[in-house]
Formats: C-alpha cells, sequence, structure tokens
C-alpha cells in the first residue's frame, strides 16, 4: 500500500491524484484513505499536522497528492452587526469549537446544539454543504487550554475543566457560586 508521509510546501505543483478529505479527517495522522480513483493509501504525518485544502503531499512511491478540502455539513453563520458576530465567535470560542471565520461570517460543524445557542444569540443560520477550513490557532500547534498573556501575577483561568485558581497578593476578591435567587435582598427584603 503506497504511504503518504511528508507534505510538501510549494504550491501549484504538478500533482497525479487527489486526496478528498473533511476536516474532521485531515486532522488524524495516522489512517487508511481512499484516492480519488479508488486507490487505497495509508496516512503517516507527523502527529499534530493538520491537513490544509490545496496542501501537497508525497506518496512514497515518488507521486505527488493534492488535498481536497471535501464538502462537509456545515452551518454559515451572519449577524446584523459586526458585534453580534464578534458576540458568536466568542461563545463559539469559549466551548473550543473549531470555527472558520470569514469576511462577515463564521462556519462550525453542523451542530444542532450550537444552532439553537446562535440563534438564541440573534445570529442568522445557514445549513449548508462546503468545504470546512477552521482557524490553525488551537490546532496548528497541538491543543493546550493555558492563556498566553500575563496579569503580573499567577492566575489561572477557569474553563470547562477544572484548574486550581489562586491570585498574587494584590489580587483582592474571593470567586464562590453566583447568588441564589433566594438569598438576593432588594430594599432590605429578602425575596423568595
Amino acid at each position: 500500500m503506497v504511504e503518504l508521509r511528508n507534505r510538501v510546501f510549494v504550491r501549484g505543483v504538478k500533482t497525479s491524484a487527489r486526496l478528498s478529505l473533511t476536516f474532521d479527517r485531515r486532522t488524524k495522522t495516522r489512517q487508511r484513505a481512499t484516492l480519488e480513483g479508488g486507490e487505497e493509501v495509508a496516512i503517516f504525518l507527523p502527529r499534530g499536522e493538520v491537513l490544509r485544502g490545496g496542501d501537497i503531499v508525497a506518496a512514497s512511491d515518488g507521486r505527488l497528492v493534492e488535498v481536497i478540502a471535501s464538502p462537509e455539513a456545515v452551518l454559515h453563520v451572519t449577524c446584523t452587526s459586526p458585534r453580534e458576530l464578534a458576540r458568536a465567535a466568542y461563545h463559539l470560542g469559549n466551548r473550543h469549537v473549531p470555527v472558520e471565520v470569514g469576511e462577515g461570517f463564521l462556519r462550525i460543524a453542523a451542530d444542532h446544539v450550537l444552532e439553537e445557542m446562535l440563534r438564541g444569540l440573534g445570529a442568522t443560520i445557514e445549513p449548508m454543504s462546503a468545504a470546512f477550513e477552521p482557524e490553525a490557532g488551537a490546532y496548528g500547534g497541538g491543543h493546550r487550554h493555558g492563556d498566553d498573556h500575563d496579569h503580573g501575577h499567577d492566575h489561572d483561568h477557569e474553563h470547562d475543566h477544572k484548574h486550581d485558581h489562586e491570585h498574587g497578593e494584590h489580587c483582592d476578591h474571593e470567586h464562590g457560586p453566583p447568588p441564589h435567587p433566594a438569598r438576593i435582598h432588594h430594599f432590605g427584603k429578602k425575596d423568595g
């Protein structure tokens, strides 16, 4: 079986075969796949490498294979203002969702839960079949949840998973659960 092991970092070269893969398949570095002509190949790429539509991969028999971002079920997200689109992007990013950012739109893999969330934020959603090329940020160099910025003190943020949360000597606040509605006081009277 022919193996695909190395990405060629030159575009515009003549290729002799094409390999169509969805985004999820393009993130897998060890797999079997089928070229458009029906030939099976084995993919053995360096771990963490993500193939993009238009990439060229060298085959063990000397051929060059073009990677095609095959159409897949996606949600095309638009909003009435740049602020609303940024808000939608924020909420998707906060959930670590792969997002393709275009001129005035976002695209995500089809997901009914995220679709409802986005509609609730006022976004217009158009389900479609299209090539999906999300941003490489979280996928280009491995996946991590740390922060790359400095607040001048030790500070771990809390995400969907738990981390210890400590502040330096100059941070003067505590974290706890939000107050229960029955414990919120208005005008000196207890509700509930």
